[in-house]
């Protein structure tokens, strides 16, 4: 009551809380790094330094790269004119994801001490190279790794940043529900993706296979919420003859109400697909069987197109999938191997107990 009444009266005088009041009214900080002895009589701690300027700076504003490796996002800071003596600074690196979102923390470091935050936890470090090295290192990359990338140093008052996007190399392929044409929701085609080893597709990737020659009439969900497709071939059932080729867009759509197809996305491979090899078709479940006899596991979507696009995967013959589809995949076309471009061809999602081949998927830890 009685310090209610003294910051009321100092209010009404002065206008203002003095500092101490008001540092002791600050909130705690989340990440638990604070500055120690950054207010002394020592030249290299002082907040003001004049006529010294910090910098910050990236060498690249975009990185590309495949997941499971290893990337070094470069970052690096320096003084003007060149200090006698290191200072103390903070480092923190921060992340918003491709489809757009909340920014969060990759990793925070006052040296020798840093910490690393959410998905990122043990995966990434700093370089520290040389003098004024901020670079992060991002180990084992993830489908969902891609994003915008901040680099902040702070020096007492002083604060400069830069950025660097990172772009996983993959293929996009449209997926549609074994139910048939605009069966999911926004959720739901999330999900789908997550089962067959990938993720909801970006805009940026999207248009990226545009460019390589994606061309599917079907619209479908992307990572941000909006419904989209991609003509390279401009026709009358998607959108007329008078339409140049490109990307056409839905807009965003209710996530819960609304159903399409998806458009996801798969990077390389941590392991190999390969067509079974039998004397004889089988159905689903003996497809199945007959890779887990054979050490691995029946293939999913994603890895089938990945092979296809990594390893130059070409096989003419249809074989089972995870999701009970049935597909194969040709990278050198050919009389009797279906269309004249490369690409991955499929025949829906057959009776179970119907006949074909099988492609199997085993990891890499588990070659023979």
């Amino acid at each position: 009551m009685i310090i209610c009444c003294i910051q009321t009266l100092l209010l009404l005088l002065g206008g203002q809380l003095p500092l101490s009041a008001r540092v002791l009214a600050a909130p705690a900080t989340t990440n638990n790094f604070s500055y120690h002895r950054f207010i002394s009589g020592n030249g290299n701690k002082q907040i003001h330094f004049s006529g010294v300027r910090l910098h910050v700076d990236s060498a690249q504003s975009t990185l590309f790269a495949v997941r499971g490796g290893n990337i070094t996002l470069p970052c690096r800071f320096w003084y003007e004119p060149e200090l006698s003596s290191p200072r103390e600074v903070r480092i923190k690196w921060s992340w918003l994801p491709s489809a757009g979102g909340r920014e969060t923390d990759v990793l925070v470091a006052i040296f020798p001490h840093s910490q690393s935050f959410g998905q990122y936890r043990g995966r990434v470090q700093l370089r520290r190279d040389f003098p004024g090295d901020a670079s992060l290192l991002v180990t084992d990359l993830h489908l969902n790794d891609t994003g915008h990338y901040r680099c902040e140093v702070v020096d007492g008052l002083e604060d400069k940043s830069t950025s660097v996007d990172l772009e996983l190399q993959g293929v996009v392929f449209p997926y549609q529900h074994p139910r048939g044409r605009y069966n999911m929701s926004f959720h739901g085609a999330q999900q789908v993706c997550e089962e067959q080893d990938s993720s909801l597709a970006t805009f940026t990737q999207l248009f990226q296979s545009f460019k390589e020659g994606l061309n599917w009439c079907n619209a479908g969900w992307l990572a941000d919420g909006t419904v989209q497709y991609p003509i390279t071939r401009p026709r009358v059932p998607c959108g007329g003859h008078g339409l140049a080729p490109g990307v056409r867009s839905y807009g965003r759509r209710d996530r819960h109400l609304h159903h399409y197809d998806v458009f996801c996305f798969s990077s390389s491979l941590q392991g190999r697909v390969y067509v079974l090899q039998s004397s004889q078709k089988m159905n689903l479940t003996e497809a199945e069987l007959a890779c887990e006899e054979d050490g691995a596991q029946i293939a999913k979507v994603g890895q089938l197109y990945a092979a296809w696009k990594f390893t130059g995967l070409d096989h003419c013959d249809a074989g089972w999938l995870a999701d009970g589809s049935v597909r194969y995949a040709i990278t050198r076309p050919r009389k009797n191997c279906g269309p004249p471009e490369p690409g991955v061809r499929t025949f829906g999602f057959p009776p179970p107990h119907h006949k074909h081949g099988a492609f199997c998927y085993k990891p890499q830890n588990q070659y023979i």
